[in-house]
């Protein structure tokens, strides 16, 4: 049982968040009706997303086993067998789906997208580089949808725009680990890094790094946020981004320790307490 629990990556739940976006920035955080429909699509959305990792597992089974971490996964160890992955992945794709269909059919067709990319990734995408670090920033893109479709709350293009990028640089940085294990180890965890290397790696998420700081001052001054109560002070919520931005390059570049945001998250205090600064200021601001 325990070893059913980690394959369903409840952990990566953390991305799930993405959902909640549309309901904080649409000022309808407090909308007790709203907020329930959205914690209702975060769960059928892990659902399905578990289903999607437990796929995903057991298609790279034998290129897990060559990994230092990723080798402890519970189908690369043997700890669950394929058929018992298979099982488990189907009944929370159906259950995700499902569940998805009865909140909202906008909801279940974005749900089915991200379904549909995410085999197609699985099977071809993840092997064209490039290609498989945009894809997992559609993904992104996807759960802010999801968001929106049982909030009715509208995206602003801002939203949208800086998910997108920061996805992007979230998975540079964890293509850079696997570029730098296999130079460390001599063993290619993943077939894709025939066509990243480090320096290419490097200038792209200082590239992206700027990219995410200056669109984030450019939303802060929009007419979008200016036109709020308060709105003219949202720019100062700047100083929380642009000091995750260094720290996780710091992490990236010094440390080498991105491979998995998630995990980063979950144990990087420094980034917690810039995240919690973040959503703070940014809620004493426009809330209050």
């Amino acid at each position: 049982m325990k070893a059913l629990l980690r394959i369903m990556r409840v952990h990566q739940y953390v991305k799930n968040l993405f959902i909640f976006l549309p309901v904080f920035f649409g000022l309808q955080i407090t909308n007790s009706r709203l907020m329930l429909m959205t914690a209702l699509a975060f769960l059928f959305f892990s659902l399905t997303a578990s289903a999607m990792y437990i796929v995903n597992d057991i298609r790279d089974c034998e290129d897990d086993q060559k990994h230092p971490v990723k080798k402890d996964r519970p189908v690369a160890s043997g700890a669950v067998t394929k058929k018992a992955a298979t099982l488990l992945a189907a009944i929370l794709a159906a259950a995700g789906l499902t569940g998805a269909l009865l909140l909202n059919r906008q909801m279940f067709m974005i749900t089915l997208v991200y379904v549909l990319i995410n085999i197609l990734y699985t099977t071809v995408l993840k092997h064209v580089a490039i290609v498989d670090i945009m894809v997992i920033a559609v993904g992104f893109v996807l759960r802010l949808f999801v968001g929106s479709s049982v909030s009715g709350v509208h995206l602003s293009m801002w939203i949208i725009i800086m998910t997108f990028l920061l996805a992007i640089f979230l998975a540079l940085a964890k293509r850079r680990e696997d570029v730098a294990l296999y130079i460390d180890m001599g063993e290619k965890a993943r077939k894709v890094i025939d066509g990243y290397n480090i320096e290419f790696l490097n200038i792209s998420m200082y590239i992206m790094a700027a990219v995410i700081i200056i669109s984030y001052v450019m939303y802060t001054i929009s007419p979008l946020i200016l036109n709020r109560p308060h709105g003219d002070k949202i720019y100062l919520t700047m100083l929380w981004v642009v000091a995750g931005i260094l720290r996780y390059l710091q992490l990236t570049l010094v440390f080498n320790s991105t491979g998995s945001p998630t995990r980063v998250l979950l144990t990087d205090r420094f980034l917690q307490i810039v995240l919690a600064g973040w959503v703070l200021s940014f809620w004493i601001l426009i809330y209050l």
